[in-house]
Protein backbone atom coordinates (compact mmCIF):
# COMPACT_ATOMS: atom_id res chain seq x y z
CA UNK A 1 0.00 0.00 0.00
CA UNK A 2 0.81 3.76 -0.49
CA UNK A 3 1.38 4.72 3.50
CA UNK A 4 1.69 8.32 5.13
CA UNK A 5 3.00 8.19 8.41
CA UNK A 6 2.74 11.38 10.79
CA UNK A 7 4.84 12.25 13.56
CA UNK A 8 7.44 9.86 11.81
CA UNK A 9 10.13 11.50 13.51
CA UNK A 10 8.93 10.48 17.13
CA UNK A 11 9.91 6.72 18.90
CA UNK A 12 6.21 4.77 17.66
CA UNK A 13 6.04 6.70 14.47
CA UNK A 14 9.83 5.85 13.30
CA UNK A 15 9.43 2.44 14.31
CA UNK A 16 6.00 2.04 12.50
CA UNK A 17 7.68 3.58 9.19
CA UNK A 18 10.46 1.02 9.18
CA UNK A 19 8.19 -1.96 9.91
CA UNK A 20 6.26 -0.62 6.63
CA UNK A 21 9.28 -0.28 4.36
CA UNK A 22 10.34 -3.88 5.31
CA UNK A 23 7.21 -5.12 4.54
CA UNK A 24 7.24 -3.26 1.10
CA UNK A 25 4.62 -0.39 1.74
CA UNK A 26 5.48 2.56 -0.27
CA UNK A 27 6.15 5.27 2.92
CA UNK A 28 5.72 8.63 2.85
CA UNK A 29 6.66 10.95 6.01
CA UNK A 30 5.31 13.77 7.57
CA UNK A 31 7.67 15.54 9.70
CA UNK A 32 10.05 18.14 10.58
CA UNK A 33 13.48 18.39 11.28
CA UNK A 34 13.89 20.12 14.71
CA UNK A 35 16.92 18.49 16.17
CA UNK A 36 20.06 16.16 15.66
CA UNK A 37 17.87 12.96 16.71
CA UNK A 38 14.66 13.60 14.15
CA UNK A 39 17.19 14.31 11.32
CA UNK A 40 18.90 11.29 11.91
CA UNK A 41 15.62 9.44 12.01
CA UNK A 42 14.54 10.77 8.79
CA UNK A 43 17.78 10.52 7.07
CA UNK A 44 17.74 6.33 8.25
CA UNK A 45 14.03 6.26 6.94
CA UNK A 46 15.35 7.93 4.05
CA UNK A 47 18.38 5.72 3.33
CA UNK A 48 15.47 2.61 2.42
CA UNK A 49 13.23 4.37 0.29
CA UNK A 50 11.24 6.56 2.56
CA UNK A 51 10.08 9.93 0.72
CA UNK A 52 9.98 12.90 3.61
CA UNK A 53 7.42 15.58 3.03
CA UNK A 54 8.59 18.25 5.36
CA UNK A 55 5.47 20.39 7.17
CA UNK A 56 3.10 20.24 9.88
CA UNK A 57 -0.18 19.10 10.68
CA UNK A 58 -0.91 22.60 12.11
CA UNK A 59 0.08 23.98 8.68
CA UNK A 60 -2.87 22.56 5.67
CA UNK A 61 -1.06 23.96 2.85
CA UNK A 62 1.59 21.04 3.51
CA UNK A 63 -1.00 18.21 4.29
CA UNK A 64 -2.03 18.53 0.53
CA UNK A 65 1.61 16.94 -0.72
CA UNK A 66 1.69 14.61 1.98
CA UNK A 67 -1.34 13.02 1.35
CA UNK A 68 -1.63 12.87 -2.44
CA UNK A 69 -2.08 9.74 -3.80
CA UNK A 70 -1.75 7.66 -0.45
CA UNK A 71 -4.37 4.84 0.92
CA UNK A 72 -3.62 4.72 4.72
CA UNK A 73 -2.57 7.53 6.89
CA UNK A 74 -1.36 6.45 10.53
CA UNK A 75 -1.76 9.41 12.30
CA UNK A 76 0.91 9.84 15.37
CA UNK A 77 1.93 13.43 15.43
CA UNK A 78 1.13 14.66 18.98
CA UNK A 79 1.77 16.96 21.36
CA UNK A 80 2.81 15.04 24.57
CA UNK A 81 5.50 16.18 26.70
CA UNK A 82 6.02 19.64 25.63
CA UNK A 83 7.59 21.65 28.86
CA UNK A 84 7.12 25.51 29.18
CA UNK A 85 4.07 26.10 26.33
CA UNK A 86 0.56 27.22 26.55
CA UNK A 87 -1.81 25.05 26.37
CA UNK A 88 -2.95 26.41 23.23
CA UNK A 89 -0.11 23.85 21.48
CA UNK A 90 -1.94 20.91 22.85
CA UNK A 91 -5.04 21.93 21.34
CA UNK A 92 -3.78 23.36 17.72
CA UNK A 93 -1.82 19.88 17.31
CA UNK A 94 -3.73 17.51 18.99
CA UNK A 95 -7.71 18.28 18.29
CA UNK A 96 -6.90 21.26 14.76
CA UNK A 97 -4.11 18.92 13.44
CA UNK A 98 -6.16 16.04 13.83
CA UNK A 99 -9.35 18.13 11.60
CA UNK A 100 -7.02 19.16 9.20
CA UNK A 101 -5.32 15.70 8.40
CA UNK A 102 -8.95 14.05 8.18
CA UNK A 103 -9.86 17.20 6.01
CA UNK A 104 -7.11 16.65 3.39
CA UNK A 105 -7.10 12.94 3.61
CA UNK A 106 -11.29 13.42 2.78
CA UNK A 107 -9.87 15.65 -0.18
CA UNK A 108 -7.44 13.49 -1.55
CA UNK A 109 -9.90 10.39 -0.95
CA UNK A 110 -7.63 8.43 1.15
CA UNK A 111 -9.41 5.14 2.07
CA UNK A 112 -8.47 5.13 5.71
CA UNK A 113 -6.93 6.61 8.79
CA UNK A 114 -5.89 5.09 12.08
CA UNK A 115 -5.68 7.63 14.86
CA UNK A 116 -3.53 7.43 17.51
CA UNK A 117 -4.99 8.02 20.98
CA UNK A 118 -3.63 7.76 24.22
CA UNK A 119 -4.88 6.09 27.49
CA UNK A 120 -4.15 9.37 29.15
CA UNK A 121 -8.01 10.13 27.96
CA UNK A 122 -9.19 8.21 30.83
CA UNK A 123 -7.26 10.44 33.24
CA UNK A 124 -7.07 8.80 36.79
CA UNK A 125 -9.17 7.24 39.52
CA UNK A 126 -7.99 8.00 43.39
CA UNK A 127 -7.10 5.38 44.70
CA UNK A 128 -8.13 2.61 41.85
CA UNK A 129 -7.34 0.90 38.92
CA UNK A 130 -8.75 2.83 35.28
CA UNK A 131 -9.79 -0.39 32.75
CA UNK A 132 -11.85 -0.58 29.71
CA UNK A 133 -15.03 0.98 30.99
CA UNK A 134 -13.66 3.51 33.43
CA UNK A 135 -15.23 6.70 32.70
CA UNK A 136 -13.77 9.19 30.17
CA UNK A 137 -11.69 12.15 32.67
CA UNK A 138 -8.85 13.01 31.48
CA UNK A 139 -6.73 15.16 34.25
CA UNK A 140 -4.02 16.89 32.26
CA UNK A 141 -4.28 19.21 29.27
CA UNK A 142 -2.86 16.48 27.02
CA UNK A 143 -5.48 14.14 28.01
CA UNK A 144 -7.77 16.33 27.21
CA UNK A 145 -7.11 17.62 23.90
CA UNK A 146 -6.51 13.42 23.26
CA UNK A 147 -10.06 13.28 24.03
CA UNK A 148 -11.15 16.16 22.34
CA UNK A 149 -8.84 15.08 18.89
CA UNK A 150 -11.16 11.65 19.49
CA UNK A 151 -14.39 13.47 18.94
CA UNK A 152 -12.81 15.06 15.68
CA UNK A 153 -12.39 11.67 13.90
CA UNK A 154 -15.89 11.08 14.84
CA UNK A 155 -16.82 14.18 13.26
CA UNK A 156 -16.13 12.76 10.00
CA UNK A 157 -19.18 10.39 8.97
CA UNK A 158 -18.47 10.00 4.98
CA UNK A 159 -14.96 9.36 4.77
CA UNK A 160 -12.19 8.58 5.10
CA UNK A 161 -12.47 5.08 7.27
CA UNK A 162 -10.81 5.70 10.69
CA UNK A 163 -10.09 3.50 13.54
CA UNK A 164 -9.10 4.98 17.17
CA UNK A 165 -6.42 3.22 18.83
CA UNK A 166 -6.21 4.49 22.44
CA UNK A 167 -2.14 3.07 22.91
CA UNK A 168 -1.16 2.60 26.65
CA UNK A 169 2.54 3.05 27.86
CA UNK A 170 5.28 2.04 24.66
CA UNK A 171 8.64 1.07 25.23
CA UNK A 172 11.33 -0.96 23.79
CA UNK A 173 14.19 -0.46 21.35
CA UNK A 174 14.48 3.05 20.14
CA UNK A 175 12.85 4.10 23.19
CA UNK A 176 14.70 6.55 25.76
CA UNK A 177 11.47 7.08 28.00
CA UNK A 178 12.72 4.40 30.41
CA UNK A 179 16.58 5.02 30.47
CA UNK A 180 16.55 6.44 34.16
CA UNK A 181 15.34 3.71 35.01
CA UNK A 182 17.31 1.17 33.76
CA UNK A 183 20.04 3.43 34.62
CA UNK A 184 19.44 4.07 38.20
CA UNK A 185 18.82 0.32 38.82
CA UNK A 186 22.19 -0.69 37.45
CA UNK A 187 23.51 0.93 40.22
CA UNK A 188 20.78 0.45 42.76
CA UNK A 189 19.73 3.92 42.78
CA UNK A 190 16.11 4.25 41.57
CA UNK A 191 13.90 5.15 44.56
CA UNK A 192 10.46 3.41 45.00
CA UNK A 193 8.56 5.93 45.96
CA UNK A 194 4.95 4.60 48.10
CA UNK A 195 4.49 1.25 47.91
CA UNK A 196 5.09 0.53 44.12
CA UNK A 197 1.57 -1.26 43.80
CA UNK A 198 0.53 0.13 41.41
CA UNK A 199 -0.29 -1.31 37.85
CA UNK A 200 1.55 -0.67 34.67
CA UNK A 201 -0.04 -1.81 31.71
CA UNK A 202 2.89 -1.24 29.28
CA UNK A 203 3.24 -2.38 25.26
CA UNK A 204 6.16 -3.30 23.51
CA UNK A 205 6.90 -1.39 20.30
CA UNK A 206 6.20 -4.62 18.14
CA UNK A 207 3.06 -5.60 19.27
CA UNK A 208 1.90 -1.51 18.78
CA UNK A 209 3.27 -1.93 15.51
CA UNK A 210 1.21 -5.12 14.88
CA UNK A 211 -1.85 -3.54 16.30
CA UNK A 212 -1.86 -0.82 14.15
CA UNK A 213 -1.52 -2.15 11.10
CA UNK A 214 -4.18 -5.13 11.83
CA UNK A 215 -6.44 -1.66 12.29
CA UNK A 216 -5.38 -0.73 8.95
CA UNK A 217 -5.64 -4.18 6.90
CA UNK A 218 -9.08 -5.23 8.84
CA UNK A 219 -12.87 -4.63 7.48
CA UNK A 220 -13.77 -5.09 11.00
CA UNK A 221 -11.72 -2.27 12.34
CA UNK A 222 -13.58 0.08 10.83
CA UNK A 223 -15.40 3.01 13.20
CA UNK A 224 -13.83 1.11 16.23
CA UNK A 225 -11.99 2.60 18.88
CA UNK A 226 -9.67 0.39 21.16
CA UNK A 227 -6.86 0.39 24.03
CA UNK A 228 -3.73 -1.59 22.62
CA UNK A 229 -1.45 -2.50 25.48
CA UNK A 230 0.64 -5.53 26.19
CA UNK A 231 -0.22 -9.12 27.42
CA UNK A 232 -0.87 -8.02 31.13
CA UNK A 233 -0.60 -5.72 34.03
CA UNK A 234 2.79 -4.81 36.27
CA UNK A 235 3.59 -3.16 39.45
CA UNK A 236 6.07 -0.27 39.98
CA UNK A 237 7.90 -3.03 42.03
CA UNK A 238 7.53 -5.64 39.41
CA UNK A 239 8.84 -2.86 36.70
CA UNK A 240 11.82 -2.10 38.73
CA UNK A 241 12.62 -5.82 39.90
CA UNK A 242 12.45 -7.01 36.41
CA UNK A 243 14.59 -4.42 35.11
CA UNK A 244 17.26 -5.19 37.58
CA UNK A 245 17.37 -8.65 37.31
CA UNK A 246 17.48 -8.28 34.06
CA UNK A 247 20.51 -5.76 33.96
CA UNK A 248 22.42 -7.74 37.21
CA UNK A 249 21.88 -4.65 38.94
CA UNK A 250 22.16 -4.60 43.24
CA UNK A 251 19.07 -5.22 45.04
CA UNK A 252 16.84 -2.08 45.44
CA UNK A 253 17.31 -0.49 48.61
CA UNK A 254 15.62 2.99 48.79
CA UNK A 255 12.04 3.12 49.06
CA UNK A 256 10.64 7.16 50.10
CA UNK A 257 7.12 7.91 51.22
CA UNK A 258 4.43 9.04 48.21
CA UNK A 259 2.73 11.95 50.74
CA UNK A 260 6.21 13.78 51.72
CA UNK A 261 7.04 13.23 47.81
CA UNK A 262 4.27 14.54 46.18
CA UNK A 263 4.32 17.83 48.46
CA UNK A 264 8.02 18.43 47.93
CA UNK A 265 6.94 17.95 43.81
CA UNK A 266 4.22 20.67 43.93
CA UNK A 267 6.61 23.34 46.08
CA UNK A 268 9.30 22.62 43.76
CA UNK A 269 6.91 23.02 40.78
CA UNK A 270 5.41 25.73 42.09
CA UNK A 271 8.56 27.63 42.87
CA UNK A 272 10.62 26.72 39.59
CA UNK A 273 7.89 27.00 36.80
CA UNK A 274 7.36 30.96 37.51
CA UNK A 275 10.43 31.25 36.88
CA UNK A 276 10.87 29.80 33.40
CA UNK A 277 12.65 27.15 34.99
CA UNK A 278 12.02 22.89 34.43
CA UNK A 279 11.55 21.87 37.81
CA UNK A 280 13.52 18.38 37.97
CA UNK A 281 10.85 17.31 40.21
CA UNK A 282 7.17 17.74 39.65
CA UNK A 283 3.52 16.25 40.28
CA UNK A 284 3.13 14.52 37.07
CA UNK A 285 6.28 12.98 37.38
CA UNK A 286 5.36 11.72 40.92
CA UNK A 287 2.37 9.98 38.59
CA UNK A 288 4.40 6.83 38.04
CA UNK A 289 3.94 5.81 41.36
CA UNK A 290 0.64 7.05 41.90
CA UNK A 291 -1.63 6.04 38.42
CA UNK A 292 -2.61 2.47 37.79
CA UNK A 293 -3.77 1.05 34.58
CA UNK A 294 -4.77 -2.40 33.32
CA UNK A 295 -7.28 -3.08 30.49
CA UNK A 296 -8.45 -6.29 29.22
CA UNK A 297 -8.49 -5.26 25.50
CA UNK A 298 -11.47 -7.33 24.25
CA UNK A 299 -12.66 -4.49 21.66
CA UNK A 300 -9.04 -4.72 20.40
CA UNK A 301 -9.46 -9.07 20.05
CA UNK A 302 -12.82 -8.58 18.21
CA UNK A 303 -11.66 -5.56 16.22
CA UNK A 304 -8.67 -6.96 14.67
CA UNK A 305 -7.64 -10.06 16.50
CA UNK A 306 -5.21 -8.24 18.68
CA UNK A 307 -3.24 -10.93 20.80
CA UNK A 308 -0.10 -9.01 22.30
CA UNK A 309 2.97 -11.37 22.60
CA UNK A 310 5.90 -9.56 24.47
CA UNK A 311 5.34 -10.03 27.87
CA UNK A 312 7.69 -7.03 30.11
CA UNK A 313 10.76 -10.31 31.06
CA UNK A 314 11.23 -10.60 27.73
CA UNK A 315 10.94 -6.92 26.37
CA UNK A 316 13.15 -5.14 28.83
CA UNK A 317 15.90 -7.37 27.77
CA UNK A 318 15.57 -6.72 24.19
CA UNK A 319 15.19 -3.05 25.34
CA UNK A 320 18.19 -3.52 27.84
CA UNK A 321 20.14 -5.00 24.83
CA UNK A 322 19.73 -1.83 22.73
CA UNK A 323 20.53 0.47 25.76
CA UNK A 324 23.97 -0.89 25.86
CA UNK A 325 24.67 -1.23 21.86
CA UNK A 326 23.83 2.76 22.09
CA UNK A 327 26.38 2.97 25.04
CA UNK A 328 23.00 4.14 27.16
CA UNK A 329 23.68 1.51 29.89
Amino acid sequence: MKTLVTGATGFIGSRLAHRLLDEGHETRLLGLKRNEVEAQYLAELEAKGARTVIGSVTEPETLIPAVDGVEVVYHLAAAQHEANVPDQLFHDVNVGGTRNIFNAAKAAGVRRVIHGSSIGVYGWIEGGTVRDDSPLDPDNIYGVTKLAGEAAVREFKDGPEWAIARISEVYGPGDRRLIKMFRGAAKGRFPMIGRGDNLHHLIYIDDLLDGLIGAAERPSAIGQTFVLAGPRAYSSKEMLDIITATIDGPKPKLQLPLGPMLLAAKLCEGTLRPLGIQPPLHPRRMNFYRKSFEFSMEQATAAIGYAPQIAFEEGAQRTAAWYRQQQLI
